[in-house]
């Protein structure tokens, strides 16, 4: 049987900083799947590990677009040792202010795509394999101008910590959910609409910095969300006590939204 990790958003950001990762991950895996739209992208990740790469240059916010893949998990004697879902985008915008398509593409790639994916590949999960979703902070309150966004990622953390349980009882496997707070990455080049919504961060994270916390925490045996960060904890905190009304006023004060 073939060891795979299967890497969505491969090509750049976080999903990128864990392709890179599991060159110290390699003992475990005979090979590795790389998704994104961008063929030339995922190509020039060969370079970069000695594990042998297999492209899949799909759009997974197409209603066929796991297709591809449940197609190569059939034809081949696999065992899924990390599926790690990086693929998603937002926008900072009024929702009125954003085409009905966008925002429903948006739900599609980061809902929709997850659970397709994940139940395609539930089924050849290794017992002791690791399903990695990015959530996001956003995850933990309702944004007003990132509203859309921030929904989708509630639903996969939801999804996600309830999968978690399922995969343990099931096949020995486990999800964890990564949470990240603002990280430098591309996701700021397709968020931006024409007006500059969100002005003010509290911090800026590096993606290698999500990544490494998250190994660090899928050595915890019962974690099934995985934050970085003391200020990034610290909002999860607080918006864990406070009314969510309270939450979105703030949120709005900040942005000079009000």
């Amino acid at each position: 049987m073939k060891s795979i990790a299967i890497v969505t958003g491969a090509s750049s950001g976080i999903g990128k900083e864990f392709f890179l990762s599991l060159n110290e991950r390699k003992q475990n895996l005979d090979e590795i799947w790389v998704v994104a739209r961008s063929q030339e992208k995922l190509e020039a990740l060969r370079a970069l590990t000695t594990l042998p790469v297999r492209v899949f240059p799909i759009d997974l916010s197409q209603p066929d677009g796991v297709k591809p893949l449940e197609d190569a998990f059939q034809m081949e004697e696999i065992g899924i040792e990390y599926l790690i879902c990086a693929s998603g985008f937002g926008r900072f915008n009024a929702t009125i202010d954003d085409e009905r398509e966008v925002l429903e593409n948006m739900v599609d790639l980061n809902c929709r795509s997850i659970v397709s994916l994940t139940r395609s590949a539930f089924p050849y999960m290794k017992k002791g394999g690791t399903v990695v979703l990015i959530a996001s902070l956003a995850a933990l309150q309702p944004i007003p101008y990132i509203a859309t966004y921030g929904a989708t990622k509630a639903f996969v953390l939801s999804y996600g910590r309830a999968l978690n349980k399922e995969l343990r009882a099931m096949k020995g496997a486990r999800c964890l959910c990564v949470c990240p707070y603002w990280t430098k990455t591309a996701f700021f080049d397709r968020a931006y609409a024409e007006k500059t919504i969100v002005k003010n961060y509290a911090v800026m994270y590096e993606p290698t910095q999500i990544v490494q916390q998250t190994w660090k925490d899928l050595k915890k045996k019962n974690k099934d969300v995985s934050i970085y960060g003391t200020i990034a904890n610290g909002q999860a905190l607080l918006v864990k006590l406070l009314p969510h009304r309270l939450v979105m006023w703030i949120w709005m004060k900040q942005q000079g939204l009000q």
